[in-house]
């Protein structure tokens, strides 16, 4: 939703759909629908009702001023868009002005009347739109023109359907809006810790269970594709999958902040996702567990800003990543800690990837950064698959699973003083990026949060002060630089939030407690009107860059609250 009232993308029915509306990425030939008053000078402010995913928009003109209320109602069968006006004071003259162009604004529909309705078709899709302000269909769109005044109310509904099957049942928008805001408000509510949260905290909670699919449990790391890292540049990338990385770190916040329910759902979509063959595990997902995620351009869209190339589809769900291994098994243990119950089919798909990780341990691989250069020996990596060992070998220590903890443990250890043999440079006093390497990465600052050294060792104080110190940017942090990691894919990038985050994590845990709230401070202040994140910053021009809400920088935020929430106390070494 944009601040002049369009939405210029929507994906229907799914997260990974093609999009209808595609303006964002284009023009709004490629799809958008704009709704707002008609006068050029009107001016909007925006906010989320309360602690739901309810937004208002309120627009103030020479004549009088309206609101304009969007939500998505909880999902049914049918997904919905509603979009309410209420007048508030004096008359204004509104729009509707919807241009629906299915599969990334390619296809124009066949737009015809059914029963009182506006339905739009091509090919597998079909979206309806009902309203009770009279609609006609101009140069390829469909208009509304109408005016309210103070106590008057209009309303649309945008409702998706396959377009073999008939109009849905309708939605009536007025009295679904009451039972979405009480859906969010309960939800936020049902944790005891509800009433402690920070306003940003409980946005970004509640972001992070808006990028949660529904009907399965499936988690993405951004609901855009294509929104790029550095203005008109290639790095460009759609993040509509359920990468098992970003979704375990996801649950780590949700589950820190009391919501169970979440993990377990999440646990079974994992069990449905990696059935088979632990050798054929991916570090990605479709929404329902989709494996081929064939990436191509959609050379027909010309970017945002004019960034190209416009990818659908992610190559680098074919990548080996390593750190996954750990991660999973991390955020399972971490679960498994908070009692959300045992699951004796997750404990035998935890050992089945155990077995596959004590034979591919020792390669190289792409990465957490997924690069599409060569595969290195990364340290991260390495530092997630001693993870995996180590709490496959907790789980038979403590809880009493099954398992070769003596083989396990052993490995652990192996990989324990490989790191710290090869990954470690004596002279800087850090960890590097890879074995053999010069280069550094964020991504070594999680060494102390997931338990590989305590925050005491003077190797954790001195790589902290490196990446600080070489990867600082205007005070943020770059996950790397780019001239020294041949990533495949040229040019520069911002700041990364979650890496700014991670910084923020590790002052905490040595007990720069001041200069980590200082810097929590100053990336709360980076979100928009709306408490929403981007992927990364560009502190130069001063404006979000990357796919837009992420997950990684909303999880980053609510980690590092709950760090410096615990920073007076010792901290449990687990799930970041």
């Amino acid at each position: 939703m944009s601040k002049q009232g369009s939405i210029d993308w929507l994906c229907f029915p799914r997260f990974d759909s093609p999009a209808c509306f595609a303006a964002l990425l284009g023009t709004d030939d490629n799809g958008h629908w704009r709704l707002s008053p008609r006068d050029a000078d009107a001016t909007s402010s925006r906010h989320y009702r309360g602690d739901t995913l309810v937004l208002e928009t309120e627009w103030s003109t020479p004549s009088g001023s309206a609101r304009v209320i969007d939500f998505m109602p909880p999902r049914d069968a049918a997904p919905d868009v509603v979009r309410i006006v209420q007048g508030i004071s004096g008359t204004v003259s509104m729009r509707s002005e919807l241009r629906l162009r299915f599969d990334y604004g390619h296809v124009v529909p066949w737009v015809r009347r059914v029963d009182g309705q506006v339905v739009a078709i091509a090919g597998p899709d079909a979206v309806s739109l009902r309203s009770d302000v009279h609609q006609y269909g101009r140069d390829f769109a469909t208009y509304a023109d109408f005016e309210v005044s103070a106590g008057d109310q209009a309303w649309f509904v945008l409702t998706w359907h396959p377009s073999h099957h008939p109009v849905p049942k309708p939605t009536d928008a007025i009295a679904s809006l009451e039972p979405t805001e009480t859906y969010w408000t309960e939800w936020i509510g049902r944790t005891a810790d509800a009433d402690g949260f920070d306003e940003e905290v409980t946005r970004s909670i509640l972001t992070l269970k808006a990028l949660t699919y529904a009907p399965s449990g499936g988690i993405v790391a951004a609901p855009t594709t294509s929104l790029p890292e550095s203005l008109g540049g290639q790095r460009n990338w759609d993040y509509r999958f359920c990468w098992l990385r970003d979704a375990t770190m996801t649950l780590a916040a949700m589950l820190r902040s009391g919501f169970t329910e979440e993990a377990a759902e999440w646990r079974d979509w994992l069990l449905r996702a990696i059935a088979g063959d632990p050798a054929d595990l991916q570090i990605m997902y479709g929404v329902t567990g989709e494996r081929r995620l064939t990436e191509f351009e959609a050379d027909w869209l010309p970017g945002f800003g004019g960034a190209q190339p416009v990818r659908i589809g992610n190559a680098a769900a074919e990548q080996l990543q390593l750190d996954v291994f750990g991660e999973v098994m991390d955020v399972l243990a971490l679960a498994r800690e908070t009692g959300i119950g045992p699951s004796d089919d997750a404990w035998a798909m935890q050992r089945g990837l155990m077995r596959h990780l004590s034979g591919i341990w020792n390669q190289p691989d792409e990465g957490i950064w997924e690069v599409r250069g060569e595969r290195q020996h990364f340290t991260y990596s390495k530092v997630m698959a001693w993870v995996a060992f180590d709490r496959a070998g907790r789980a038979v220590e403590r809880f009493g699973m099954s398992g070769p903890v003596k083989q396990w443990r052993a490995t652990a250890d192996q990989i324990h003083r490989e790191v710290c043999e090869k990954a470690f440079d004596g002279d800087r006093g850090t960890f590097t990026q890879a074995y053999g390497s010069k280069a550094l990465d964020a991504a070594v600052l999680l060494i102390p949060q997931v338990g590989f050294l305590p925050p005491e060792d003077p190797r954790v104080a001195g790589t902290v002060d490196a990446v600080q110190k070489e990867l600082g940017y205007d005070g943020f942090v770059r996950r790397y630089h780019t001239e020294h990691t041949d990533d495949g894919v040229p040019g520069d990038e911002g700041a990364f939030l979650i890496c700014s985050f991670w910084l923020a994590d590790a002052l905490a845990l040595l007990g720069r407690v001041g200069e980590a709230r200082d810097l929590y401070e100053r990336l709360v202040a980076l979100r928009n009107d709306v408490g929403l994140l981007a992927e990364e910053y560009d502190p130069v021009g001063g404006r979000m860059l990357g796919n837009f809400p992420q997950a990684f920088s909303h999880l980053g935020l609510v980690n590092t609250a709950w760090h410096l929430n615990n920073s007076e106390s010792p901290l449990r070494r687990s799930a970041y």
